[in-house]
């Protein structure tokens, strides 16, 4: 249980990061302060859904291993 608290701490910490590759770093800052905003949570909003559904995947596997 420690460990996974860990894991989400982490998360919520590096997801204010707002790291990016150089193409869309470029393109939010033509876009202008406001749009570029919008841009970099959208792009953090797609890339967060594979993690989630990876992270559930690992959850139910993780706990099928552990009941037998």
């Amino acid at each position: 249980m420690k460990r996974l608290l860990i894991i989400i701490a982490l998360q919520v910490i590096t997801a204010a990061t707002f790291a990016q590759c150089a193409i869309c770093t470029k393109t939010a800052s033509q876009m202008g302060e406001d749009a570029g905003k919008g841009f970099n949570f959208g792009v953090i909003y797609l890339a967060a859904m594979p993690f989630a559904i990876i992270g559930y995947i690992a959850f139910r596997w993780w706990k099928s291993d552990n009941q037998a």
